[in-house]
């Protein structure tokens, strides 16, 4: 058995006018994450997870935010893709373990959608996905509302 762990973090800006998108569901919000493609946080984080424990580099290294290609993107393309990889390298995904941090909205009655959605696109059973948030007790630029961030593990199997 050869088991591999990954990390994955990222972190975006947040802004009036924009859509706010978290683990591939839009969140109903006044303002969004600001980035190249749609700016989800944690699909980003996962992403870095995956690739990071298959020593595959980084979501950058893959999809860059210079590239036109991925203007506006919907993450959950740039996550099948990143699973795609995974599993050419012969990795099947464990479970996947992250959180966000946000301190408004609140995000816990969307967990179980984003579960769901990211259970089919990691082709892995709901169980193997855990979501967590948490608020950064409105300190720096978290807690006070002008960024979003997510940590995301995942543990691999080849």
């Amino acid at each position: 058995m050869n088991i591999r762990i990954g990390f994955g973090v990222d972190v975006h800006r947040l802004a009036v006018g924009h859509l706010l998108f978290i683990g591939g569901k839009q969140i109903p919000s006044e303002f969004g994450a600001v980035g190249h493609s749609d700016a989800d946080v944690l699909i980003h984080a996962i992403c870095d997870a995956l690739l990071g424990a298959a020593n595959l580099r980084d979501i950058g290294f893959h999809f860059s935010d210079t590239d036109p290609q991925y203007k506006g993107i919907d993450s959950k393309i740039l996550l099948k893709d990143v699973v795609k990889l995974v599993h050419e390298k012969g990795y099947s995904i464990i479970n996947i373990d992250c959180t966000v941090i946000l301190e408004s909205p609140k995000l816990n009655p969307h967990i179980p959608d984003m579960q769901k959605i990211l259970a089919s696109i990691l082709k892995v059973d709901l169980d193997a996905v855990s979501l967590k948030a948490s608020t950064h007790e409105k300190v720096d630029s978290f807690g006070e509302g002008r960024a979003i961030k997510a940590y995301a593990v995942c543990l691999l199997n080849k």
